[in-house]
């Protein structure tokens, strides 16, 4: 009798394939790193809080319901979106432009040699929901 060697299922999520939760809270932490200590990011660091601590793991969690994981960020914001959770704040193009040029730049850095279609999607659609907040 012969052992049958069952292959792994392929990963059919964005967050299975970026290799889950861990890697999102990677792009999320050098996303803020580049914030913090690139002054081509002043205006948008400008908007938050001076510690990013809590914004950091809510966007790793944004992250990963968007990108096809669990959905605890949405149930925590009550199945709201980030236009919705972003509306109350004036955000400029030129500071929409900042969030996507930091948000390209920590995926690219993080996942771009791993998996470059999977990062430049991301960037791609993530760049089109920060552009689209901007006023």
């Amino acid at each position: 009798m012969t052992a049958e060697v069952q292959e792994k299922p392929r990963p059919t999520t964005p967050y299975e394939r970026l290799g889950g939760l861990p890697m999102l809270r990677d792009i999320s932490n050098r996303f803020y790193d580049l914030m913090d200590s690139d002054e081509a990011y002043a205006e948008l660091r400008a908007m938050h809080a001076p510690s990013l601590d809590k914004m950091r793991e809510s966007l790793a969690l944004f992250l990963m319901g968007w990108s096809g994981g669990p959905r605890d960020w949405f149930e925590a914001n009550q199945g709201r979106c980030m236009m919705s959770v972003h509306k109350p704040f004036a955000i400029s193009t030129d500071v929409a432009g900042q969030w996507s040029s930091a948000m390209t730049r920590a995926i690219d850095e993080v996942l771009g040699e791993s998996d470059p279609p999977l990062a430049q999607e991301m960037s791609r659609v993530l760049d089109q929901m920060a552009r689209s907040m901007g006023r």
